[in-house]
């Protein structure tokens, strides 16, 4: 199977171009450079494990976004998933993250792709919250902590999708102690352990 279709079967958008996978191939390649100086990822990274590891994977979060959404990622780092969502979507993107050399890198990347994103380099406890439809996050926390930090930003109206590992179970066990949520679990079509966990009705206990 091509990148092309792996991308469409994934994000469940079968009108992507190739166009697409040259964006994220740039970036790619941007990365890895930055990745020279600064610790964005492991140093060890192939462009092939980049691409199954950490660029599908953001990818996959477009099946649960509805289109001109508005979004604020927690934690964003190297920019996932934010700046794969910014690059195949038109999602209106506000990445937090608190590392000012990712900061930098994530400002690069906007201007070069000129993407429709907010670079808040900040603690995430430090941001006044603002409107959103959707807020994500990946490999930044326990679930436990992830509702803290969304709590402020949670509206009836909008929910939470969050990439987690093997350990997913035990972390929806552990937050219910402290939280009242819905939350649904979808199978992860890339790395096959964890999986997407959407976040609605969230209420402190």
């Amino acid at each position: 199977m091509t990148q092309l279709n792996i991308l469409k079967s994934i994000t469940g958008n079968s009108n992507f171009l190739q166009d697409k996978i040259t964006s994220l191939q740039d970036f790619s390649e941007l990365l890895l450079k930055w990745n020279q100086k600064i610790n964005l990822v492991s140093k060890k990274i192939t462009a092939e494990e980049l691409w199954q590891r950490h660029i599908l994977d953001s990818a996959q979060l477009l099946k649960y976004i509805p289109g001109q959404s508005k979004i604020v990622d927690f934690g964003s780092g190297a920019g996932f998933p934010a700046i794969i969502l910014a690059l195949l979507s038109d999602d209106e993107i506000t990445l937090v993250e608190s590392d000012q050399r990712k900061c930098a890198f994530m400002q690069e990347a906007k201007a070069k792709f000129n993407l429709n994103i907010n670079v808040i380099c900040a603690r995430i406890e430090d941001v006044k919250p603002f409107d959103v439809d959707v807020i994500t996050s990946r490999a930044l926390a326990p679930l436990q902590n992830l509702l803290e930090y969304s709590y402020p930003f949670y509206k009836n109206d909008n929910y939470m999708l969050f990439l987690k590992g093997q350990n997913v179970l035990e972390e929806i066990k552990e937050a219910s102690i402290y939280w009242d949520f819905t939350h649904e679990l979808f199978p992860d079509a890339v790395n096959k352990e964890g999986g997407v966990l959407k976040i609605s009705n969230l209420k402190r206990l």
